[in-house]
């Protein structure tokens, strides 16, 4: 389970995050949605570790981040809006590099061909990642998240840039997942697929939560009809929070 609390990130004297605390429980699927600069990346990165956060606290299994870093991030798959690969590396080079580096290389020769197969990659295996388009470096990201055995998965934009089969693919492996008790969080704009995906939705605007909850949940928040869909709530709240930043706005 992931649980982050009070998560505050300042990029010099800009707030991204400000003080937002949620969680992932085991087997859920939660979509966290935002306008652009909401500050969804830097939430993931921070989590990660990728970026150190300027305060609160982040929990994976229990145990905290700053203190065990690298036992929490053995437990956490990232799948990034840009992934940059080792271009020097083939792709089963880079795929095997992965796995030895979260030490799972049990079954690795089988693991690794279904995921190439599942993704259209296997008659790349040994071309050099350089050569590969945009979405099939897509696609070796996603199968380096899952070589190993997380326990939360983290995907930001993770179906931009890949073929339709791909993200067929990716949706099935996010069920089966779930289905296996990890925690999946997913940063998107489609929202579509947030609502078919997702078991939860967390929106944010100016780094903070405007809302949270199931669709049934959101509709009562942003007091829309049972029949709206996830975009006309998203739209409702994230536009009512814009109208009254303006409104409060020093002149």
């Amino acid at each position: 389970m992931l649980k982050v609390s009070n998560l505050v990130k300042y990029y010099k004297k800009t707030l991204a995050v400000d003080d937002l605390t949620f969680e992932v429980r085991d087997g859920e699927i939660v979509g966290l949605l935002g306008p652009n600069g909401a500050g969804k990346t830097t939430i993931l990165r921070c989590v990660t570790g990728i970026v150190q956060p300027s305060e609160g606290r982040i929990e994976i299994d229990g145990l905290d981040l700053e203190h065990n870093e690298e036992e929490v991030k053995r437990r956490i798959a990232f799948v990034p809006e840009v992934p940059t690969p080792y271009e020097m590396l083939t792709v089963i080079e880079h795929l095997r590099f992965i796995a030895m580096a979260y030490q799972t290389m049990d079954r690795f020769d089988q693991r690794a061909e279904a995921l190439l197969r599942r993704f259209d990659l296997y008659e790349k295996r040994k071309d050099l990642v350089l050569s590969l388009s945009k979405g099939m470096k897509q696609k070796l990201a996603i199968a380096c998240a899952f070589i190993h055995d997380a326990s939360v998965i983290l995907l930001d934009e993770p179906l931009i840039g890949i073929d339709p089969k791909g993200v067929h693919e990716l949706k099935e492996m996010i069920a089966d997942a779930r289905g296996a008790g990890r925690s999946i969080l997913i940063s998107t704009h489609m929202l579509d697929t947030a609502e078919r995906l997702c078991d939860r939705i967390i929106i944010i605007r100016g780094g903070r939560i405007l809302a949270e909850g199931n669709l049934e949940t959101l509709h009562e928040q942003a007091r829309m009809r049972n029949d709206a869909t996830l975009e006309d709530v998203f739209l409702t709240l994230t536009e009512e929070e814009s109208t009254a930043e303006h409104s409060t706005a020093p002149l």
